[in-house]
């Protein structure tokens, strides 16, 4: 099967929101209650055995604020296709696809521990990174690059990480981003 019947299929059987085609690959977003169904179709019928990768996305400013993308693979077919679904800050919740891939638990539990995002029917939705009780999640936009105070000493610092001369600092000016990126910096420097 192609990646342009594959697509099809799906546009078939399932309301797509927006399909891209770009540089030969195709994404679908689906609403979110259709995203668990059209992984199972995906999986069932069309043979994409393989979850490459399961992120999130923090669109910052835009309502529904989050994606939740899944990168799908035919080992059979050697296609490649990309679903995604857009999540509301007020309803961090998305269904779990552990049930159709293995693989999708420690990413399911990093979505949740960098963004917050709840995956319903998870088997051990806890965090993977960070400690349990961290009340933060660092991937999203909010959240600063320094950093925020930790309570909990005893388990990681307690204090901002320093972003003096760091990789992510670049210096207030009216200059182009290039005369302000750390790395065009550090080649001055030497």
């Amino acid at each position: 099967m192609t990646l342009e019947e594959a697509a099809v299929k799906l546009q078939e059987r399932f309301q797509i929101v927006q399909r891209t085609d770009f540089r030969g690959e195709i994404t679908l977003e689906l609403p979110l209650a259709q995203i668990e169904p059209a992984c199972k179709f995906a999986k069932e019928q069309l043979d994409f055995n393989f979850l490459a990768d399961l992120s999130s996305v923090d669109n910052f400013g835009d309502e529904p604020r989050f994606e939740v993308v899944y990168e799908l693979y035919s080992l059979n077919s050697n296609v490649h296709l990309r679903l995604k679904t857009r999540v509301s800050e007020d309803h961090l919740e998305v269904p779990s696809v552990v049930h159709l891939w293995a693989t999708a638990n420690w990413h399911e539990r990093e979505v949740y521990d960098m963004m917050g995002i709840r995956f319903a029917n998870h088997p051990d939705l806890r965090r993977i990174l960070m400690w349990e009780g961290y009340p933060y999640h660092p991937l999203r936009k909010d959240f600063p690059l320094a950093g925020k105070p930790s309570d909990m000493p005893d388990v990681a610092f307690s204090h901002p990480a320093p972003l003096a001369g760091g990789p992510f600092v670049t210096l207030p000016s009216s200059g182009h981003i290039e005369d302000r990126e750390p790395r065009a910096r550090q080649v001055e420097e030497e």
